[in-house]
């Protein structure tokens, strides 16, 4: 594992999983997708956007921050201003989704244990390059073959990647300028 995939899995770790000892919160499950979710960063219906979607539940919260895109609750959670007390992290599990059209309501994976495809040639959200979730490697690798891209855990995407200035041109493996201005 590269150091940075190595710090990038331990922060993970630590603001998932909670740190010290005692006792352990018990992590909220996921809600289900409906019509009234709005997009942190889009301000639009998720349910108006193509492609995987995300929650994220803060500690203490009784409803979910909600995602147009995966990539955005991966930026989300790589964001220095945005919120630390996560209690969950969740992506649409596309291993099974009805379609990319209709990823849909009920069929979450914790993004620490989903397996990711990037630079694939699909897009989600607002037409921005995606971070793709599965709950399988297999999933992912037959998604990959289809669509191209690279199968990476959550620790592991890079923050280029989700943050960079030129997203939709990235490659596995290829460094840009890090900015929030490629979010959605």
């Amino acid at each position: 594992m590269r150091p940075a995939a190595i710090v990038a899995y331990l922060v993970a770790a630590l603001i998932l999983g909670g740190c010290g000892g005692g006792e352990r919160a018990q992590t909220p499950g996921p809600f289900a997708l409906t019509e009234s979710a709005i997009g942190r960063y889009c301000g639009m219906n998720v349910l108006e956007h193509p492609g995987p979607k995300g929650q994220i539940i803060l500690s203490r919260a009784q409803e979910p921050i909600w995602f147009s895109s995966a990539r955005d609750a991966v930026a989300f959670t790589m964001l220095p201003e945005e919120p630390k007390n996560l209690a969950a992290v969740y992506v649409s599990d596309m291993a099974k989704a009805p379609s990319w059209e209709e990823p849909g309501a009920e069929n979450w994976i914790d993004a620490t244990q989903a397996f990711f495809v990037i630079g694939s040639s699909m897009r989600g959200g607002m037409g921005a390059a995606e971070t793709v979730p599965f709950s399988t490697e297999t999933a992912a690798r037959s998604f990959a073959d289809e669509n191209g891209g690279e199968v990476v855990g959550f620790a592991e995407i890079p923050r280029d990647y989700v943050l960079g200035s030129t997203p939709d041109n990235f490659s596995p493996g290829e460094e840009s300028t890090p900015s929030a201005s490629g979010m959605n």
